[in-house]
């Protein structure tokens, strides 16, 4: 089977369960962003040079796939979805999210105000993870906004994610000896 199915020639894609929709509906809109923002954590992951980015990026990495998923799914598919053994996102997974960022403050990280990017590639990586997180967060609230999410914790997730890689932007920079 190729990779070039054709199904989406005519602008429609598929979500879970075979339902299909425009390719540039809200739910589509939101999930890949996310996509976009799993990427960006890769790019970031790749330039990290220290084993606690390396690792907690990936663990990040596994959830955003988790939130792809719930994404993916039509509310009046959301119960079958569950049923079917996939996982939601959850707040524990912002509680994780909270407890790395609460690590990093209670490092001596420097900063002086709002950071420009481009210290080192580390830290540029992240920066552009960060920004790419804030868009996928508007996407996700905006389907949230026309009654198409059923889980708000996608929303506090993201919200948490985007403050913790402008963190772990500014870590990578005082590990390297730079000011920000």
């Amino acid at each position: 089977m190729s990779i070039a199915t054709r199904t989406g020639d005519a602008g429609f894609t598929g979500l879970m369960y075979n339902r299909r929709v425009s390719k540039c509906h809200p739910r589509v809109e939101s999930y890949g962003s996310v996509d976009e923002l799993n990427a960006a954590l890769g790019l970031a992951r790749a330039q990290a040079t220290t084993p606690f980015l390396r690792d907690n990026l990936l663990l990040i990495q596994h959830e955003l796939v988790i939130a792809m998923g719930e994404l993916a799914t039509g509310v009046d598919d959301l119960e079958r979805y569950v049923k079917d053994g996939f996982k939601l996102v959850t707040p524990e997974m912002t509680a994780r999210l909270d407890e790395l960022v609460a690590v990093i403050e209670a490092q001596q990280i420097s900063f002086k105000g709002w950071a420009t990017p481009g210290a080192n590639l580390s830290a540029a990586a992240l920066d552009v993870a960060r920004t790419t997180a804030r868009r996928a967060e508007r996407r996700v609230v905006a389907l949230h906004e026309a009654g198409q999410l059923r889980n708000p914790e996608i929303i506090i997730f993201l919200n948490r994610l985007s403050d913790l890689l402008w963190l772990m932007a500014r870590w990578a920079e005082t590990h390297a000896g730079l000011v920000a």
